[in-house]
C-alpha cells in the first residue's frame, strides 16, 4: 500500500515538473517569435558569427530530434543539425597542417644518387638501388625509386641471370679504381748497394702515380702508415 503511494506521488511530481517546463519552454518560444516579428518589421536577418553556431548546434544536439522540431523557432531542425556535422568536420580538418596534396615530392638530390647508381651498377634491380640510398641516409620507397628508372629510361628489374662482362665492369667503375704494386731500387749508401722497396699507386682514369716512402724492410706498421697517408681526408691521394 504504501509502495502504491509513493508511486502516485512520485508521477504526480514528475507530471508537475514536465508541465511547469513545458510552459517555461512556451514562454521562451513567445519571446523568439516577438523577436522574430520586430526583426520582419525593420526587415533584418538574423545572422550568427560562428560561435553563436557552436554553442546552438552544441546544445540541440542533447534534444530528441522531436522535441527538436518542437522547440526550435529561429531555425529548422535540418540547419541546426547541418551546423553540429560541420563543427564535428572542422574539429577532424587537419588542411591547415597540410603543406601540399599528395606525396610529397623526390628531392632532385636522390633521383640523381638513383641514375648514379644504375649507371654505374646496370644489372642493378630498383630494389637493390633503393637498399643503397637508404643506407646512404634518405628515406625513398620502392615504388618511386622504381619510377624513377622508369622516367629516365631505366630498366627497373634487369635479368638478374645475365652476369656482368669485365668489360662492363671496368666501365661502370673507371673513376674509382687504382692499381698498386711494389717495385726494389738498389741505393748507394756507404759506399756498398742496398735493395730499398718502394709501394706506389696508379690512378687508372688519370693515371697519377703516388709513391709512398721508400722503406727498407717494409712491415705491417709501415703499410699501416701508407694506408693513413692514402686515405686521409684533407691531402689523401684516394
Amino acid at each position: 500500500m504504501k509502495q502504491k503511494i509513493w508511486i502516485t506521488l512520485a508521477t504526480y511530481l514528475a507530471y508537475c515538473i514536465d508541465k511547469e517546463l513545458y510552459k517555461a519552454i512556451d514562454y521562451l518560444k513567445e519571446q523568439i517569435r516577438v523577436l522574430i516579428e520586430q526583426q520582419e518589421k525593420q526587415n533584418k536577418r538574423i545572422l550568427l558569427t560562428n560561435s553563436q553556431r557552436m554553442r546552438v548546434a552544441a546544445k540541440a544536439k542533447r534534444l530528441s530530434r522531436k522535441m527538436l522540431e518542437q522547440c526550435t523557432e529561429l531555425f529548422t531542425a535540418d540547419t541546426i543539425m547541418r551546423w553540429y556535422r560541420e563543427l564535428v568536420a572542422q574539429k577532424y580538418d587537419g588542411s591547415e597542417n597540410r603543406t601540399s596534396p599528395g606525396r610529397p615530392q623526390i628531392g632532385q638530390e636522390i633521383v640523381s644518387l638513383v641514375i648514379r647508381f644504375k649507371e654505374e651498377n646496370p644489372r642493378w634491380g630498383y630494389q637493390k638501388i633503393r637498399d643503397q640510398v637508404v643506407y646512404l641516409g634518405y628515406t625513398i620507397s620502392k615504388s618511386s625509386e622504381k619510377n624513377i628508372l622508369i622516367e629516365n629510361g631505366y630498366d627497373p628489374e634487369p635479368d638478374l641471370t645475365v652476369r656482368s662482362t669485365w668489360h662492363e665492369f671496368i666501365k661502370s667503375h673507371w673513376d674509382v679504381l687504382a692499381a698498386c704494386d711494389f717495385f726494389t731500387i738498389e741505393l748507394l749508401v756507404g759506399r756498398k748497394l742496398v735493395r730499398c722497396t718502394v709501394f706506389f699507386v696508379m690512378e687508372l682514369a688519370t693515371r697519377t702515380v703516388f709513391y709512398a716512402p721508400i722503406k727498407l724492410q717494409p712491415g705491417g706498421a709501415y703499410m699501416n702508415q701508407v694506408a693513413k697517408l692514402l686515405v686521409d681526408s684533407e691531402n689523401g691521394f684516394l
